[in-house]
């Protein structure tokens, strides 16, 4: 349902745009204002399908618009020091409210090069390894860390098995386990799997309203269990990704709403509702010791 309506809001808009520098047409806009409101009024009650669709939108946004739209200062840090450069894992130093942190997240790319470029935003050996890197620093230093989640899963190649890719993952996750810095992530598209996980064992998991987090993809599940892919969304509804039912899994610690229609119609208005959880989160291990921190979070994965 949701893709018909967004192609119907998007023909919509366009008009809305091309008739803005005409001020004659003025009621024609507002009528047309008013159609593209009703269409969205109808995504009150998306099903887990729709917004799996929404969770890949493309212009949904990704990992370098949320750090440039929450963060100052930002210091890009590339490499794993072992191997090579993952485009696929986005991070560095910055300051939240003033507060040094350290945030990284998966990288999709926009165009077809930056896609290629990031592998769609499945991440390799060295990516991990350069999270982990990042997160080393961040324990060395006191810094609290962000991490935003969209990923369909990890990279599946030869070459990446070949690099490594169960080790760094397994890494990743005995390492983020034993940390005494506050770790918040946040899933703001896909997570799934294992190439989601690398970078999700934090003390608090905030999910955008149109996020997923799963296992694996709903075509997986749909192919594994029913073999056919074509089942996806029933698939979706059968697994409870969406981020209500995590939140009422107790997984998700707290929903981020979006606007009707997605975070790309209004991602001003989402990056404000998210500086505002940040910081509440943040704000919540102030005070707190490491000790107490570190045993936040493995009491969070074994209720789990």
């Amino acid at each position: 349902m949701i893709k018909e309506v967004l192609e119907k809001t998007d023909a919509l808009e366009e008009k809305i745009q091309a008739l803005l520098a005409e001020e004659e047409k003025t009621e024609e806009i507002k009528v047309l204002q008013e159609e593209k409101k009703k269409l969205l009024d109808s995504c009150k009650d998306l099903e887990p399908g729709d917004r799996v669709f929404l969770a890949r939108h493309p212009r949904r946004p990704h990992v370098e618009d949320f750090v440039s739209a929450l963060f100052t200062d930002f210091f890009e840090q590339k490499g794993d020091h072992l191997y090579d450069e993952d485009r696929s894992i986005y991070g560095g130093i910055a300051r939240f409210h003033g507060r040094p942190v350290t945030v990284l997240g998966h990288r999709k790319g926009r165009t077809v090069e930056e896609n290629l470029s990031c592998n769609f935003g499945m991440t390799c050996p060295e990516g991990y390894r350069k999270a982990k890197r990042l997160m080393e620093q961040a324990e060395k230093f006191d810094r609290p860390i962000i991490t935003f989640v969209d990923t369909p899963g990890a990279y599946p190649g030869l070459e990446a098995e070949q690099h490594g890719q169960g080790e760094a993952i397994a890494k990743n996750l005995a390492f983020m386990s034993s940390l005494h810095v506050p770790v918040i992530a946040v899933v703001t598209g896909e997570g799934s799997s294992g190439g989601a996980l690398g970078i999700c064992v934090a003390n608090k998991i905030l999910m955008l309203e149109n996020a997923i987090y799963s296992v694996l993809s709903p075509e997986g599940f749909a192919t594994i269990l029913w073999k056919d892919s074509s089942r996806a969304a029933e698939a979706a509804k059968v697994m409870k990704l969406t981020a209500k039912d995590l939140k009422e899994a107790n997984v998700a610690d707290e929903v981020v709403p979006e606007s009707l229609g997605g975070a790309q119609d209004d991602p001003e208005s989402l990056y404000k509702a998210l500086d505002q959880v940040l910081e509440k989160t943040l704000a919540y291990y102030d005070g707190m010791s490491r000790h107490d921190i570190r045993k936040d979070r493995l009491s969070k994965f074994r209720n789990i």
